[in-house]
């Protein structure tokens, strides 16, 4: 398996935020084929796909967790300064609290857009963030904002990450994508009427070798279905999941290049 760091201004990490880790272990072990690896400080578990680092997994009880905190994944951009895109951040009308050091890892900023959904900076120093290429079963390959102000947000990550928007038109909504260089690194939409009321948010898609038997094996393990698997032509087929735990994600199978 190939390594392939994230350039600044790519997403490059998750941290996955959940009830009964040890049982949550086990289920995304089952489904992704993760390993795991104890992180310093008991502070959770470092998550690996064939041997390569892509995020963490902790627990939503542990001490410092905000009361009231749901269950879900976290989402890290990388960039070369945390606190000087910290501050444009807020120049920009979004929410960046103060830098905080991970140890020797690296830095973070946690940040809100504009619109309200919430995201990561990390300044890389020990750890360089992600090392999976997206292609792997069990890999985060795809990013994707839920947000009612897509056009707000667009020139935001725009003017923040010199991300490329490029709209398209789907049935009953507009699908925004957006290009760092040549690279395409995320997605964007409003909600439509079926999704019901949601905040704003980031979500995370994992490469999934058939889509189909992965929801029939999380319907076994415990998990529900909220999006049924559907075709994107041109691109795979996809499906959205929630775990045992109630963290919600989505599993996709890209059509042969």
């Amino acid at each position: 398996m190939t390594t392939r760091l994230r350039k600044t201004g790519e997403f490059c990490w998750v941290n996955i935020l959940t009830p009964e880790p040890g049982k949550a272990r086990a289920f995304f072990a089952s489904l992704l084929g993760w390993t795991y690896t104890p992180l310093p400080g008991d502070m959770g578990h470092g998550i690996h796909v064939d041997g390569k680092r892509v995020g963490g997994i902790f627990d939503l009880a542990a001490p410092g967790t905000p009361p009231g905190t749901p269950p879900g994944i976290g989402v890290m951009i990388r960039v070369d300064d945390a606190d000087a895109v910290g501050e444009r951040i807020r120049k920009l009308g979004g929410k960046a609290a103060p830098g905080v050091d991970v140890m020797d890892q690296g830095r973070m900023v946690a940040c809100v857009d504009p619109t309200g959904a919430a995201f990561d900076l990390w300044q890389p120093r020990k750890s360089p963030g992600m090392e999976a290429e997206g292609t792997e079963h069990g890999a985060p390959s795809w990013f994707e904002s839920i947000t009612p102000d897509v056009a707000r947000a667009s020139k935001f990550y725009a003017t923040l990450f010199g991300w490329k928007a490029e709209a398209m038109e789907m049935p009953g909504f507009t699908y925004t994508s957006f290009k760092l260089g040549e690279t395409w690194v995320a997605g964007m939409m409003a909600p439509v009427p079926e999704m019901g009321e949601m905040p704003p948010f980031w979500g995370v898609y994992f490469t999934v070798r058939d889509v189909d038997a992965t929801v029939a094996a999380a319907e076994k393990a415990g998990a529900s279905v909220c999006v049924p698997a559907n075709d994107v032509p041109g691109v795979g087929r996809f499906a959205g999941l929630i775990s045992p735990q109630g963290v919600m994600f989505s599993v996709m199978t890209y059509e042969p290049m």
